[in-house]
């Protein structure tokens, strides 16, 4: 396992750092609601998506191979949820009658893992990639896990103070907008490699 551990952490990076839902909707959500206000999604995604790997490498992988079909649900209600979250970007800070948008919370945060696409194919790529025939299983998910849900937590940090940064210049309710909206339409694009398959 320790020859697998420089892998391991590019793997990590490049899976944590590159666009994706979780990535889209923490910029989105700190250019509009500041830094400190995403903490508890931040938090959220982190410990989420350690959870998914601990549960990958701790059985849930056979059970979606051996039964495709809740992968397949899995997957058609993430992506049902990551239309309804896109709505709500495109829609945050928009000025009307309603109630002010807020962040996404801890407790949403969580639960989004659970159908997030990308977290899934990192979370069971990961696993397949770096354990070791033989090896010792919680051992070797817990350190994936650490790794992962390390590189996880520096991306979406830092993510989320490009957003908070993008956010000063967003005064204006009609930038504001196109903004939301762009964020909105990749998040959207963010579905299209998960429905390929």
């Amino acid at each position: 396992m320790h020859d697998l551990l420089g892998p391991l952490i590019l793997f990590s990076l490049a899976m944590s750092f590159t666009l994706g839902p979780n990535v889209v909707m923490v910029t989105a959500s700190a250019a509009n609601f500041g830094f400190r206000p995403v903490l508890p999604h931040i938090a959220g995604i982190t410990v989420g998506f350690a959870a998914m790997i601990l549960a990958s490498g701790l059985g849930l992988a056979g059970l979606f191979q051996a039964e495709p079909r809740l992968h397949t649900a899995l997957k058609y209600i993430g992506g049902a949820y990551l239309l309804y979250l896109a709505w709500r970007i495109a829609n945050a800070g928009a000025a009307s009658g309603i109630a002010r948008p807020r962040p996404i919370s801890f407790v949403e945060a969580i639960l989004f893992q659970l159908v997030n696409p990308k977290g899934w194919v990192s979370a069971i790529g990961a696993v397949a990639a770096f354990s070791t025939v033989g090896g010792n299983v919680l051992a070797e998910t817990l350190l994936i896990t650490l790794v992962l849900g390390s590189a996880c937590t520096a991306s979406v940090t830092v993510w989320a103070a490009f957003g908070t940064a993008i956010g000063r210049f967003l005064g204006r309710l009609r930038v504001r907008r196109a903004f939301n909206w762009s964020m909105a339409a990749l998040l959207v694009l963010s579905l299209v490699p998960v429905f390929r398959t």
